[in-house]
């Protein structure tokens, strides 16, 4: 189970575009509660497969974000179970020429997690 309030309400949205999309706008805006509440160790154990699926893509977001406006990150969203075995992108059309494009061209907080956005689809941060 997600223990953080606004990641398991994001978590709950019927669609994950949606959900990514409003995660966005916190990070955009500067939510600083929703920023301040990152903080709280959230207890990966305690959370199931898909929340664990959820995590890894929104890890990497925030993680990015963090960076990108020099702010801390916090520990457990470096965990290192919040990682895919195999390469997971986020664009569902998306040729092969693009998925090595954004092995490439993808920062790190991506690389690491095996997880791989479209940086202008995310132009908002």
């Amino acid at each position: 189970m997600i223990g953080n309030k606004y990641l398991k309400e994001l978590y709950e949205y019927p669609d994950e575009d949606t959900s990514l999309n409003q995660l966005l706008e916190l990070l955009i805006s500067k939510n600083i509660e929703f920023i301040n509440s990152l903080h709280d160790p959230i207890d990966l154990e305690l959370c199931r497969g898909k929340e664990i699926k959820y995590l890894t893509k929104i890890s990497a977001l925030i993680d990015y974000y963090l960076q990108i406006h020099d702010m801390k990150v916090p520990d457990w969203i470096r965990d290192e179970r919040l990682r895919f075995d195999k390469p997971y992108y986020h664009s569902r059309r998306i040729s092969d020429f693009e998925k090595i494009k954004l092995q490439y061209t993808n920062p790190s907080p991506f690389k690491i997690r095996n997880v791989y956005f479209d940086l202008e689809g995310i132009g908002r941060v």
